[in-house]
């Protein structure tokens, strides 16, 4: 039905339909599956999401290399302290996606949104945003097919793969479809929706994927919880009227032509950035 962004908007524009409905007709009709299952799939993985980054909020939970652990308790904690500079929403939000990240390191059960390494993005954003606006369920779930949406047009034509395209491709795009579907969740249009998810990829264009001792967890879980905030702003900046110059597309195009340019020891072979500082193989020598 559609194979890109252009494509997208067309059926949703030309059938009057929003992102996440012309998503769903194209899993019915690939699937054989009833709409009805479908959701109900998607409920299963919602129910996931809701677990990995709610889990680590109140207790501390180590990875299995001890790199990280406790960082989303202290943030939990932290944002109910009436002198956060960001508040509780951005706190409280930075808490979910860290919470994700500790279950994924921790060999927990997690949702890749489109990876396991960007898996706290688009979770802590849907329910950071149905928490601000008391959404039901149904219209999370609306939100997570208009994300699955973004993530597979980004597949199809880039990459989501730290190791082919940086982590630009994983955070990058979590972020990208974290903040499509806070739009549509708070009734933005298919455009407004892509709009956000241009935004979300400029914003981080060119990140490198350098993860310490070559493990999914430093500075993974950090640029989760920004990629979180990311996310957010960009929803905000789309809704308020603010456009991406360039076309999701091309956007798109861009961030798989940066990510062919990186050098390979940027690109999660954890040979440059911060896994090969001092530091880094410092830890590197001591966790493996």
């Amino acid at each position: 039905m559609f194979n890109n962004g252009k494509e997208l908007l067309e059926i949703c524009n030309s059938e009057n339909k929003k992102i996440h409905e012309v998503v769903l007709e194209k899993e019915k009709k690939a699937t054989g599956r009833s709409i009805e299952d479908i959701r109900k799939l998607m409920r299963e993985n919602l129910k996931t999401m809701v677990e990995s980054s709610n889990y680590a909020l109140n207790k501390k939970i180590n990875s299995v290399s001890g790199l990280i652990g406790g960082e989303a308790n202290k943030v939990k904690k932290y944002s109910q302290n009436n002198k956060t500079l960001c508040g509780d929403i951005i706190n409280t939000a930075m808490a979910r996606a860290l919470s994700t990240s500790e279950v994924n390191a921790s060999m927990g059960k997690i949702v890749a949104a489109p990876t396991a390494g960007a898996s706290g993005i688009l979770p802590s954003a849907i329910l950071t945003t149905a928490e601000k606006f008391n959404l039901d369920e149904e219209e999370i779930i609306n939100g997570l097919f208009t994300a699955a949406g973004i993530g597979e047009i980004v597949a199809k034509n880039a990459t989501v793969s730290g190791a082919y395209g940086g982590c630009q491709a994983e955070c990058g795009v979590g972020a990208a479809m974290a903040s499509a579907a806070i739009v549509e969740m708070l009734g933005g249009s298919p455009e407004t929706c892509l709009h956000a998810s241009s935004i979300a990829i400029i914003n981080i264009l060119g990140l490198v994927c350098d993860p310490i001792a070559g493990l999914v967890e430093f500075p993974c879980a950090l640029r989760n919880a920004s990629g979180v905030i990311n996310a957010l702003t960009s929803a905000d900046l789309a809704l308020a009227g603010i456009e991406s110059l360039i076309p999701f597309d091309e956007v798109i195009e861009a961030m798989y032509k940066v990510g062919k340019s990186l050098p390979d020891s940027l690109k999660e072979t954890a040979l440059g950035g911060l896994a090969a500082t001092p530091t880094g193989e410092c830890l590197k020598n001591k966790v493996l």
